[in-house]
């Protein structure tokens, strides 16, 4: 009988295994044994350790994950009498497992971290363009884009969501900011699986500007394949976090009805500092500022339309698993 010995975080480089015969551990959660005919394939699980902030993240978010991989696998592992190991995959789109991604999700997430994780689906998605269909959007390059200024800060909410699921980041991601909105008070938004993860950052200077003004937004969103009420209903989500619009834990429609008080206009400390220059300059175009206004008025409509409008968003420039 051939035996050979495989570390987790070098599976990737593995075509498949088949698992009709044996199947037991060698140790308390540390080893694996898999045995099928002729052939014997163990697995073992070293101690991880991870270096400072400034150490290459591709290292910490992709060996961590890797190396607990089979551990939390298991069920399907028992499951199925194969499995294939390939690049980064995405989930299989399945209730099962968009279930056991949410609860994981569940466990390490709090109102605290829920700006910053929605912000991150922000980042990751707000990279598509209609024009540029191959490049941009939904696709997890966000792990490898962690040191562009635009992005300061997101590392912290990236490493939040580092737990064993054989998931691909772009859908951790989407569920992830799905679940910060429902945490806080927000619509349930449900999310597709089935993305792949991009292997190469996306292309710079694509992310909406904060200095835009509105025309600058609207044709931003546009070509982002986004309407104006699209962008609107997204820029709800600044509701959450610490522009100062409202409870910044609480995901709700003050930011509408602080939008339309203009507290920046004010000469009184700290109101002049609300929002960013493109909150401000939504209430200086018309059709922006009737949908502020409405969004103010009813907090259903706005939930209603952040929901359809975040299902697209990370949805955009996906790739998909079985397309």
């Amino acid at each position: 009988m051939i035996e050979t010995l495989v570390d987790p975080s070098q599976l990737y480089s593995v075509i498949s295994f088949s698992f009709p015969t044996n199947f037991k551990f060698l140790g308390a959660n540390t080893r694996l044994k898999f045995e099928s005919g002729s052939r014997t394939v163990r697995a073992s699980s070293p101690a991880i350790t991870t270096g400072k902030e400034s150490d290459e993240s591709h290292i910490f978010f992709s060996n961590r994950r890797r190396g607990l991989i089979f551990i939390t696998a298991l069920p399907f592992l028992l499951r199925h009498e194969s499995m294939e190991v390939s690049g980064v995959k995405a989930a299989e789109p399945g209730e099962e497992e968009y279930l056991l991604l949410k609860k994981g999700i569940r466990k390490v997430l709090s109102k605290g971290k829920a700006a910053g994780v929605l912000r991150l689906v922000f980042h990751d998605a707000g990279t598509f363009e209609m024009d540029n269909s191959s490049a941009g959007g939904m696709n997890g390059s966000i792990v490898n884009e962690l040191d562009r200024p635009e992005n300061a800060g997101l590392r912290k909410s990236l490493k939040s969501m580092d737990f064993p699921l054989s998931v691909s980041w772009a859908d951790i991601i989407a569920v992830a900011g799905a679940e910060a909105v429902s945490l806080c008070g927000g619509p349930n938004i449900p999310v597709q699986l089935g993305r792949l993860d991009s292997t190469f950052p996306d292309p710079e200077g694509k992310l909406p500007e904060e200095s835009l003004d509105a025309p600058g937004l609207k044709q931003c969103f546009q070509r982002k394949g986004l309407s104006t009420q699209e962008l609107v209903a997204l820029s709800g989500a600044h509701t959450l976090g610490s522009k100062g619009f409202g409870n910044p834990t609480v995901f709700d429609n003050s930011y509408f009805k602080i939008l339309l008080e203009k507290p920046w206009m004010s000469v009184a400390g700290m109101s002049t500092m609300i929002g960013l220059p493109s909150d401000h300059a939504l209430m200086e175009d018309d059709e922006c500022l009737r949908w502020i206004r409405m969004y103010a008025d009813d907090q259903n409509n706005f939930f209603e339309d952040f929901k359809s409008a975040y299902i697209k968003l990370v949805n955009s420039g996906a790739q998909w698993k079985n397309s």
